[in-house]
């Protein structure tokens, strides 16, 4: 019997920005668990699956894109139980109210009923969608993840899971990328493309004018033979600086 194709699992992920008074914006990044089977050990965006109590909460909302609002729900509670960060609520809640929210979420609370006894709500409006990454042809695992951009909150003090997650801290896309290059730390083939782009702004308004600049289109990586080798792909009409790397060098996983 032929191997049936891997389901394919809608996803989201929060590009977390702080602006500074000089240099370059910093980026909100985590480190994967080693023995996570999706890119464990590699520097990531908060964010995951989109779970069916973001879908429910999503169609409570009445969206008009209930999809697309199930995802940017998503990225919202991802960022709360990956990194204690609070993103997209109104009123944000106090330092205190959201190490509950957390907890609750740790412990299965739904979503909205944790918000709820938060006394906030979702502002799901402040973020910006960024990119729509659908990778084919891996072994298992296939997410088709939508990115979204969102400023970071004013004094927002992240703190790591443990679980899931290993570390967490702040850097420029120009380091991360860095660290990647220099074999210090490993980045998949999405999440470069990603921080090549993000290393092209100055702050967090520059990224939103691209975002706003470039339609949002699915992207699904494709090899080709260029050179004589061959290189995995991607549009080269969507705001990204490099759009081709060697297959032997990539890592997808």
């Amino acid at each position: 019997m032929a191997d049936q194709p891997a389901a394919i699992i809608p996803a989201a992920t929060v590009v977390v920005m702080r602006d500074r008074p000089n240099g370059a914006p910093e980026l909100l990044m985590l480190e994967r668990s080693a023995a996570m089977s999706f890119a464990g050990g590699a520097l990531v965006f908060p964010g995951g699956r989109v779970d069916p109590g973001d879908r429910a909460l999503a169609e409570v909302g009445g969206a008009d894109d209930p999809e697309d609002a199930a995802a940017r729900i998503a990225a919202v509670r991802e960022a709360i139980e990956e990194a204690g960060i609070a993103l997209a609520l109104d009123p944000m809640p106090d330092a205190a109210a959201l190490v509950k929210v957390r907890a609750a979420l740790h412990e299965g609370m739904p979503f909205g009923e944790a918000l709820d006894r938060a006394g906030s709500g979702l502002a799901l409006d402040r973020l910006v969608p960024f990119a729509r990454w659908l990778p084919l042809g891996l072994p298992h695992r296939i997410f088709d993840t939508r990115f979204y951009l969102a400023r970071a909150p004013e004094g927002a003090t992240p703190s790591v899971d443990a679980t899931e997650n290993s570390r967490l801290f702040w850097a420029t896309a120009r380091d991360v990328l860095d660290e990647a290059d220099a074999g210090r730390a490993t980045i998949i083939f999405p999440t470069r493309r990603n921080l090549e782009r993000l290393a092209l702004f100055g702050s967090f308004d520059d990224a939103v004018a691209d975002a706003r600049a470039h339609p949002v289109r699915t992207i699904t990586p494709h090899v080709e033979m260029r050179d004589g080798a061959e290189h995995l792909c991607i549009p080269d009409d969507l705001g990204y600086p490099v759009t081709a790397e060697r297959l032997t060098r990539v890592r997808r996983t």
